[in-house]
């Protein structure tokens, strides 16, 4: 590997503590940005299944004591 020779001589609190605390640094906001986006996407996706399932809900039980026949048109 070629990662390998460049970190062979060093220390290895080098390559464990002080590389990943330099991509953090350097690749935070980055990182933040791709992370809030991520759970905000996923809050969205779970509030908008909420909502249909509330209005397949509304729907089945306003509809559903009415008309009994209709269950075989889906």
């Amino acid at each position: 590997m070629a990662g390998k020779g460049i970190f062979a001589g060093l220390p290895w609190w080098v390559t464990w503590v002080v590389v990943p605390v330099i991509l953090i640094v350097v690749f935070g906001g980055l990182i933040t940005s791709a992370v809030g986006f991520l759970i905000g996407l996923l809050f969205k996706v779970l509030i908008a299944a909420a909502l249909i399932a509330g209005v397949i809900y509304l729907v089945r039980r306003f509809t559903g004591t009415s008309s009994s026949s209709s269950k075989g048109e889906w």
